[in-house]
């Protein structure tokens, strides 16, 4: 984990930068595999104990083998609200940072076990309900993992189909996911600094990184063409793990969004990124929150001036 990027004023930042995480736990959700897994490696380097937060706890399992340092694996099925509440429920003592890395892409038309677009329910709704479950415990920030994609063909969130049942396509509910990604991340800081909270949300965007996230592409075509992409033209999965990494550490401000610096945000060293104007939009980013609320039956949990982790 020691690959080094050079950064915008010349200097270098490196997964070596991150600073000593003694005593501080870390939750990583998809951390199976690809940048989450990566990520957990890096936190746990660093010194803090990271717990894979992952569907199928025999892969986790396995992963967290080839992890450097402290771990443990739990289950968490994000595509299933009653798994996200076992997972919080069962959850005792601090949490320094919650990672929402996980995250399905451009599959066939699915739902969740709770009835939600796959994608829409597993990358947004799920990290939804799970934040909101885990915040009393969370003492310094979320990170989210969103994507470029969320600037895809105007990509917006149309309330009046959320299923995208008139018009869907893998890739229009893979954008319109990681849109929803940066909106959460807007408001949840919002109301995190109304309630005098010192946690942070932020979030992060690992480029075109090569992971197995594509191979789950609902078109044979696309498949091969990412496979391609892949191979002679992505990061690999230290450098796509970076900005989330940046993010997790750095002093940055709240609803700051992380990706790399190189051309069209693909590949690079990280620093601070822009976003589309729809991901920007404060109304958009309310009216997503108290549907998503509804949705789940979860709620922001901290009332005005109450510290989370306290």
């Amino acid at each position: 984990m020691a690959e080094k990027t050079n950064t915008q004023n010349g200097g270098t930042w490196s997964a070596d930068r991150l600073p000593d995480l003694g005593g501080r736990t870390v939750v990583v959700t998809g951390a199976n595999s690809g940048i989450g897994l990566t990520a957990a490696d890096a936190l746990a380097r660093a010194g803090a104990h990271v717990v894979l937060a992952v569907r199928d706890t025999e892969r986790g399992r396995a992963a967290a083998a080839a992890v450097h340092g402290s771990t443990e694996v739990r289950r968490l099925d994000l595509a299933d609200l009653a798994s996200v509440r076992a997972f919080a429920e069962a959850w005792q003592g601090p949490l320094h940072l919650l990672v929402n890395n996980a995250g399905v892409m451009m599959l066939p038309r699915q739902r969740t076990k709770d009835g939600f677009e796959m994608q829409f329910g597993t990358n947004h709704l799920g990290h939804f309900a799970l934040t909101n479950l885990l915040l009393p415990h969370i003492t310094d920030r979320v990170v989210t993992v969103s994507s470029g994609a969320h600037r895809w063909g105007g990509a917006r969130i149309d309330f009046d189909d959320l299923d995208l049942a008139a018009n869907y396509t893998p890739q229009r509910a893979y954008a319109r996911s990681k849109l929803a990604n940066l909106l959460f991340t807007l408001e949840l800081q919002r109301r995190l600094a109304e309630s005098g909270s010192p946690v942070r949300a932020l979030a992060a965007h690992p480029g075109y990184a090569a992971t197995n996230l594509q191979s789950h592409a609902a078109s044979p075509v696309l498949r091969a063409f990412m496979r391609l992409g892949n191979r002679f033209f992505a990061q690999d999965d230290r450098a796509g793990a970076l900005p989330t990494l940046y993010a997790a550490t750095e002093d940055l401000p709240g609803a700051s969004y992380v990706g790399p610096d190189g051309l069209g945000e693909m590949r690079g060293a990280p620093t601070l990124v822009g976003r589309s104007r729809a991901a920007g939009d404060p109304l958009t980013a309310r009216r997503l929150w108290r549907v998503s609320e509804e949705l789940t039956g979860t709620h922001f949990p901290l009332a005005q001036g109450e510290q989370a982790g306290v």
